[in-house]
């Protein structure tokens, strides 16, 4: 009877240990790997795509760390740096940059643009306490239709992004034409078991490791740890632990929470420019406007709660959801014909780890 209870017990701690969303997902995900194996879909393909949609959205997912420790929830607002990072890249373009100096020039003007609107950002959440995620989330949807209007009244005059016929910049911008599509995916890329045995250079086949794209993700990953062991980023933990706490211990609480504001959006700032590289493209007007929602989600599968995120949960939760939506489509093809469940799959699974998440206190303890 009482190795029963120590086995349920020890259960019951391995399930808070890893958290409930983080391994019901990744029992999923991986029970979709063996069914794609037998149905015999190349493993290779489905970790390379992976591994590449993983680089394309880490750092987009390691936004939420600021704001999350800050105590100011979820940054819904996401599309509030996304839109710095695109404006970053259209000025870019239109100032004539190519290759490597576009990315270099879009990445500085991205941190310029996002600390400023990060700082006001910053001020209205200390203004509307207790109400930050509703608020984050319509202002998110505010600026996405802002710049709707911006991205057809700026008289920008490149060729490379402006209609054929009229005024305003074309909702889709190649970055071929800048040099700019999979820059940073084709750095040192490799291939494992490629055309030339065990390691390819620039390889096509096998399984594809993007490699300038993940170690960007994996600097920015390193840079968010050590910052948030310095004493700013522990007074921004502690403010968002216990704020009363925090207050009497003269730690200024709105200060930090700007801060972390801060730098959340211009992670999301940075973050779309290297999702653009990858896709070797740059979508305006409401292609922002909902990319808050695979950003939350992503690391609440990593384990995160409503109130505490580390690094770990990005990189778990990003390489388990990007896993997930890339294995889905394959397998769903080939079990359904003529469907698109993996679209279906995706919102499902978004949605209710969000709301799941959302209504937890405690998540995993990675």
């Amino acid at each position: 009877m009482v190795e029963v209870k120590d086995k349920s017990k020890s259960f019951k701690e391995i399930i808070n240990k890893i958290g409930l969303p983080t391994m019901i997902i990744g029992t999923f995900w991986i029970a979709l790997l063996i069914m794609g194996g037998a149905l015999g879909i190349s493993m290779s393909t489905l970790m390379s795509d992976t591994l590449k949609r993983a680089g394309m959205n880490g750092i987009l997912v390691l936004a939420m760390v600021p704001s999350i420790q800050s105590g100011t929830g979820p940054n819904f607002a996401l599309p509030i740096g996304i839109v710095c990072g695109l404006f970053a890249i259209v000025l870019s373009i239109e100032f004539g940059f190519m290759g490597a100096s576009w990315l270099f020039v879009s990445i500085a003007l991205a941190i310029v643009f996002a600390t400023i609107l990060g700082y006001l950002y910053g001020k209205l959440l200390n203004a509307v306490k207790g109400s930050e995620m509703t608020i984050a989330t319509y202002t998110g949807f505010s600026i996405s239709a802002f710049m709707c209007l911006a991205w057809l009244m700026i008289p920008f005059t490149s060729t490379k992004m402006g209609w054929f016929m009229g005024n305003g910049l074309r909702e889709t911008i190649q970055l071929d034409a800048v040099e700019g599509a999979q820059i940073l995916s084709n750095f040192w890329r490799f291939a494992i078991g490629g055309e030339n045995g065990l390691i390819t250079v620039g390889g096509t086949k096998g399984l594809i490791i993007p490699t300038g794209m993940i170690l960007i993700f994996l600097l920015c990953c390193a840079l968010v740890w050590l910052y948030f062991r310095s004493k700013s980023g522990i007074a921004i933990s502690a403010g968002g632990i216990n704020p009363r706490f925090a207050q009497a211990s003269g730690i200024e609480i709105n200060r930090n929470r700007v801060k972390a504001n801060i730098l959340s959006t211009v992670l999301g700032a940075v973050g779309i420019i290297v999702y653009s590289q990858g896709y070797g493209y740059a979508q305006l007007y409401n292609a922002p406007l909902m990319m808050a929602f695979p950003a939350v989600a992503a690391v609440l599968i990593g384990g995160a709660t409503a109130s505490r995120a580390k690094v770990s949960h990005v990189i778990i939760g990003t390489i388990i959801f990007q896993g997930l939506l890339t294995t889905a489509l394959p397998v769903a093809n080939q079990l359904f014909e003529g469907t698109d469940l993996s679209e279906i799959l995706r919102m499902v699974i978004q949605n209710g780890i969000i709301l799941y998440a959302l209504t937890q206190v405690k998540g995993g303890d990675k």
